[in-house]
């Protein structure tokens, strides 16, 4: 008889997903799709009111110019691109690093107003205000005979 608690499906605790991610990175040198996408991504947090959507994405050390924000057929598309080159010719340099980062996420809304949009940047998170469209009762009451 064993004192442990038994766990059928031990493999699947998200508790282990970290050490198992470090272990698949020791041992292979290609990314999976799903720890790809975490690494390689933008935290999005997405709230409601009876008014509008808020939309907050963590984009620290992304200036304005860098991210563009687009709407097209309810879905909210959000791109970062940032290119940073030393290009300092001071030093007789042995190694010399650049960065390029490109990041996008989608998502889709129904009923919204595309023309009361607002998006505002301040320390590092977008926050996008979606207006939501007024809701036009269609209903039609019947006459009974």
């Amino acid at each position: 008889m064993s004192i442990r608690p038994y766990r059928r499906n031990l493999l699947d605790d998200s508790r282990f997903d970290d050490f198992y991610d470090m272990i698949d990175s020791f041992f292979n040198d290609d990314y999976s799709k799903d720890r790809a996408l975490r690494s390689a991504s933008f935290k999005v947090d997405i709230s409601e009111d009876d008014k509008a959507y808020k939309v907050e994405a963590e984009l620290p050390g992304f200036s304005k110019d860098e991210i563009d924000v687009n709407m097209k057929e309810g879905r909210l598309i959000i791109s970062a691109k940032k290119s940073e080159e030393n290009n300092k010719k001071e030093k007789n340099y042995i190694h010399r690093e650049r960065k390029f980062s490109e990041m996008s996420r989608t998502m889709y809304f129904k009923d919204i107003d595309e023309n009361g949009m607002k998006a505002k940047l301040d320390g590092g998170v977008l926050e996008i205000s979606i207006p939501k469209k007024e809701k036009v009762d269609t209903s039609k009451k019947i006459e009974i005979e």
